[in-house]
């Protein structure tokens, strides 16, 4: 299978860079006036790896981005001189910090306005009612982005031994057909956990097969990813 196949372009898919940022700020439990930049700037760089390593295409901003932080990173390096007629210099977070927090207003506006109701537009709704989500508050879930999703699907590679092998041979599916045996399964089931789409005697490649079908999807809208707070369980339901 030549590796064109498993490529699927992250353009406008979920999130951009400035919301990796914030993924990593919440997972670090970390203050977004005192970030540890090279903590955060060396985790981000190691996501962007890891998409590339996957044959995954990102946004140019994306790299924008990690230049800006490993700029601010030097920076920070460097010996501050202060005298005793002078202020202090800024601190060169601030960079980053206050374009991240205008960020952070806009988005949350934006999320409030989507989720007010628009007349008819809830009527055909396919209802989230499976299993643990049956009897679930909106505050016990929550919409999956892409980031949460990549760290799911690193933590499924971690349990396949390291010696097996990547088979990219002709006679495997494409994620095209991938999309549509996944569509086949929801149409039967209207919803599916993330753990459940990959099999336990699945090879590296169909389980990153199925993870960039998953993605194009998302980026079609044929599907809504959730994830349940409590129990940390993410399922996949249909549109």
């Amino acid at each position: 299978m030549p590796d064109e196949i498993y490529k699927v372009q992250l353009d406008g898919v979920f999130e951009g860079p400035m919301d990796l940022l914030i993924y990593l700020i919440k997972k670090n439990e970390v203050d977004v006036y005192d970030i540890p930049i090279a903590l955060i700037t060396d985790q981000y760089l190691k996501y962007l790896e890891w998409m590339k390593s996957m044959n995954i295409d990102f946004a140019g901003d994306f790299l924008v981005m990690a230049a800006t932080l490993t700029h601010i990173k030097s920076k920070m390096l460097l010996p501050v001189h202060v005298h005793e007629d002078e202020d202090s210099e800024e601190d060169p977070r601030l960079e980053l910090t206050k374009p991240l927090l205008e960020y952070m207003q806009a988005k949350s506006a934006a999320e409030y306005l989507g989720a007010r109701s628009i007349l008819g537009e809830d009527t055909f709704i396919r209802a989230i009612d499976k299993e643990d989500y049956s009897t679930a508050d909106e505050d016990e879930i929550i919409n999956v982005g892409l980031f949460e999703l990549i760290d799911a699907f690193r933590k499924i590679l971690e349990n396949i031994s390291d010696d097996q092998r990547l088979d990219l041979t002709a006679d495997k599916i494409s994620v095209k057909d991938r999309i549509t045996q996944i569509v086949d399964l929801l149409e039967k089931q209207e919803s599916i956990t993330f753990g459940e789409l990959f099999s336990s005697d699945a090879n590296k490649g169909e389980i990153i097969l199925t993870f960039l079908a998953v993605l194009e999807m998302v980026k079609l809208s044929l599907v809504r990813i959730v994830q349940h707070v409590h129990t940390g369980i993410i399922r996949l339901f249909y549109l």
